[in-house]
């Protein structure tokens, strides 16, 4: 038999050996909100023998469901991974916290060791990390490999504890002569913000196991990214770090530069949209010419970078024998300066390696560097206030619990809510949040709608925090968004035209004279615009405009495919009504 035969059937047995061992619900959709309603599933669970892998995802499980499922899984062993993301569609976020209970008291009792647990996409909050808090402490969590808890709406408190429960559970292995290794951490788009990245970042240094970090979409800042920094250091075998979509600037950067230097490891950084600007870009630079020896994918896109910098970037990317990607799109080079950075990458064989610059943002201006400084300055202002905005204390939290909690905070400080300018100058959904029960009215009278450029750019950065799978950030958001607009639209001098125009030109639909630079499109700003389209208050003469520009091809909505479509949808039906 051909070797190459005897690979494929290799590879083939070894596959059927992963299936026979996993009983999938993968995906079917099923509501399952009583004991009747899992009967069938229990059974099977029960009679299968040898149980290591269980799908769940794709379904939604009430709480007695969640507890009948669980009494199946008390004699469950063998079983090593949980796959359980996105299985509470639809139910009340206090219903989650026990069905997760049940079901890890369910592992505990079974004796099981765990290797993989994941429940991202659940959105529950807070309260869902203390369901899963007991477990996570466990010995059941003492093999753990591979934690998923993307998209989860952890929030600061949430990052809190879970970093807690993994201390305890290093602490715990350890102890028993096994130490928790775990491998892969992924909690994106969780508002963990500084905090409770910080509070990780501490856990993630006692841990020293990590291979691949994923937490993009923090609203994390460089005291945040220089903790993680601190704590990548203590994990050599580091190959994956991902923190896409939060906000070095060059401290941050320049941080994370310095951390890198003690990696040898690491195959793929993603620090894209981050803001790592040009000092931040030269440092990280420094540190690839020596360092990071098998790297293979290096994204720096979207962060306010010029092109000598761009240019260092490329060059240090040399002699990286596994080098694959270069991603500097959207920065800000101009044409020369892409021009000249597709030379260099030319000159050393690489020019197949080096994304697309279409998005390119064209060369700064004269006065970018002071604004630059400006916005380091002002990011100290907002990290003070970030310490002070801790997350109150929900009742009735044990002594016990807080103690644990308490080793990962800040000094003690009276809780201090945001006001209105510091959640327009840098917009976050615990913000807003935090703003209260009258932020509609509290951010109505801050916007001056007597100036349109003012009030265009509230409605981007309200709009910009949007959350359709959370009900608090979405009701908040549409809220505020009404109270702007309606009170707007409704001045007799407000001029609408002129806002449709500049809201255009901000979007990246309609080329603008005075040489604004388009905001980058995400689907919150068309979901709240959808919203906005359909309300009393706003001028039906403009739909019809605002329809023909969103119908034409534009790359700058392209990641926003889906909302986009239903935002189209929408108008053609207002376009039609009128």
């Amino acid at each position: 038999m051909a070797s190459d035969d005897v690979e494929n059937l290799a590879n083939s047995l070894a596959k059927t050996q992963v299936d026979e061992s996993e009983l999938s619900y993968k995906g079917q959709g099923l509501k399952l909100d009583n004991a009747q309603s899992v009967e069938k599933m229990v059974k099977e669970i029960e009679e299968f023998d040898g149980l290591r892998a269980l799908r769940l995802e794709g379904n939604t499980i009430g709480v007695e469901a969640a507890q009948t499922i669980a009494k199946a899984l008390e004699k469950k062993s063998d079983l090593q991974c949980c796959h359980w993301s996105d299985m509470f569609t639809g139910r009340l976020r206090a219903e989650i916290p026990p069905a997760l209970n049940s079901l890890g008291d369910a592992l505990i009792m079974a004796g099981a060791r765990l290797k993989v647990l994941d429940l991202s996409d659940n959105a529950f909050g807070p309260d869902g990390v203390k369901g899963i808090e007991k477990l996570l402490k466990s010995t059941a969590c003492h093999t753990l490999q591979e934690l998923r808890l993307n998209n989860c709406g952890m929030g600061i408190g949430g990052g809190k504890i879970l970093a807690a429960a993994l201390t305890v559970c290093h602490k715990e292995s350890s102890a028993l002569g096994a130490p928790l290794q775990l491998k892969v951490f992924i909690a994106g788009r969780n508002r963990l913000e500084n905090d409770g990245a910080t509070a990780l970042a501490q856990a993630f240094q006692l841990i020293g196991s990590l291979e691949e970090v994923h937490m993009p979409q923090n609203g994390i800042n460089h005291p945040g990214v220089t903790a993680l920094a601190t704590a990548m250091q203590h994990n050599p075998q580091l190959r994956v770090l991902n923190l896409n979509d939060n906000t070095f600037t060059k401290r941050g950067a320049i941080a994370m530069a310095e951390a890198l230097k003690h990696l040898r490891n690491v195959q793929v950084i993603n620090f894209g949209d981050c803001l790592v600007r040009s000092e931040g870009a030269s440092a990280i630079a420094e540190t690839l010419k020596e360092g990071l020896p098998i790297l293979k994918e290096l994204n720096l896109s979207f962060g306010e970078i010029t092109e000598e910098a761009a240019l260092e970037v490329a060059r240090s990317v040399q002699n990286k024998d596994q080098f694959e990607k270069l991603d500097l799109n959207g920065n800000s080079f101009g044409e020369e300066g892409c021009d000249k950075l597709r030379d260099v990458m030319e000159k050393m064989n690489m020019a197949d390696k080096l994304g697309s610059l279409s998005d390119d943002e064209g060369e700064p201006e004269e006065d970018d560097d002071e604004e630059e400084d400006d916005d380091d300055d002002d990011d100290d202002d907002d990290d003070d206030e970030d310490v002070e905005e801790e997350e109150e204390e929900e009742e009735g939290e044990g002594e016990e619990e807080n103690s644990e909690l308490n080793q990962f905070s800040t000094p003690p400080s009276a809780p201090r809510t945001p006001d209105v300018s510091s959640f327009l100058s840098f917009p976050s959904p615990d913000k807003l949040l935090r703003l209260g029960a009258k932020r509609s009215f509290l951010i109505q009278q801050q916007v001056d709608v007597s100036d349109v450029s003012k009030t265009v750019e509230a409605f981007l950065k309200i709009s910009c925090v949007y959350k359709e799978d959370d009900a608090d950030v979405k009701s908040a958001v549409l809220e505020s968004i009404d109270a702007v607009l309606s009170k707007a639209f409704l001045t007799p001098s407000f001029q609408a035209l002129s806002f449709m125009s500049s809201l255009l030109v901000m979007l990246g639909l309609l080329k603008s004279e005075d040489k604004l630079k388009p905001v980058k499109v995400v689907p919150g700003h068309l979901q709240c615009l959808e919203h906005a389209v359909k309300q009393s208050y706003f001028p039906r003469e403009h739909i019809t405009v605002l329809n023909a520009f969103m119908a034409r091809p534009n790359k700058s909505l392209e990641p926003c495919s889906s909302a986009r479509d239903r935002l189209q949808s929408t108008l053609q039906k207002l376009t039609l009504e009128s």
